[in-house]
């Protein structure tokens, strides 16, 4: 691990600020642990994806600069959401293509932004953390993760020396949950298809937990075994790489 401690920005995302924020407190811890100062800029708030899928530039680019302001003193910029970290790394730049005199900040950026398992596993070099979650585990990969960043090895990894932690392939990981930002809203009975194949999936995997690095996939997945009647749990990797897989009730589960 390298020896410089560097000032890493935790950019929250939108669902784990409402909805989770178990996992932002798990990514600090984890951040810390990999020898990082940990900085939470007050002045982010989203980072423009549903509008970025919705076409809806100007807005987007008006959430885009508020990000650009609010991370410009750090070091890094880590998000615990491969689909969040795809927008800032992968659109942004097509966002301000136009822009001449702004792109080479957004440039910037981009260039300093990890999603959270990567920046711990390829930069940080962090060694996998020995703490025990007693679990066979099934990982989904999510769309953006995968295809827009190259995510899939790095969680694995890190997951591979906890103690009691068992990793057990699923059927078509890699295919789409069904929750796609705002697919699930225009597209509700294809993306109701979609997640009863990744529930069937993970049920014939015989895991009885399942961890990804995204609230939107996580939230669509644990819903969806809820109401089928199952008792497989979902968790998102940071809580449980930061220790805390059995501190909180799991997604979708009553606090």
């Amino acid at each position: 691990m390298p020896d410089v401690r560097p000032t890493v920005g935790l950019f929250v995302t939108c669902l784990v600020d409402l909805m989770r924020p178990a996992v932002g407190f798990a990514a600090v811890k984890l951040l810390e642990e990999a020898g990082c100062d940990v900085v939470v800029p007050a002045g982010q708030t989203c980072c423009g994806q549903p509008a970025v899928n919705s076409g809806d530039t100007r807005d987007a680019k008006a959430v885009a600069r508020r990000v650009l302001d609010a991370f410009v003193a750090v070091d890094y910029v880590v998000v615990p959401s491969g689909s969040c970290a795809g927008t800032i790394k992968v659109h942004y730049p097509e966002l301000f293509a136009d822009e001449p005199d702004r792109i080479e900040a957004v440039a910037d950026l981009a260039a300093r932004t990890y999603e959270l398992t990567t920046f711990l596993n390829d930069v940080r070099r962090m060694p996998p953390p020995a703490r025990p979650f007693n679990s066979l585990v099934a990982y989904h990969d999510s769309c953006s993760g995968l295809r827009e960043l190259g995510i899939r090895e790095q969680p694995r990894e890190l997951l591979g020396a906890m103690d009691g932690l068992t990793l057990t392939d699923m059927n078509a990981a890699e295919v789409c949950c069904g929750f796609g930002g705002m697919f699930c809203v225009k597209y509700p009975d294809i993306s109701e298809k979609m997640v009863d194949a990744k529930v069937d999936a993970i049920l014939e995997s015989g895991a009885d937990t399942v961890l990804g690095g995204d609230m939107g996939c996580l939230m669509n997945i644990a819903g969806r075994l809820h109401r089928r009647g199952s008792s497989v749990t979902v968790r998102h990797v940071a809580e449980v790489l930061a220790g805390h897989g059995d501190a909180t009730p799991a997604i979708g589960e009553a606090t």
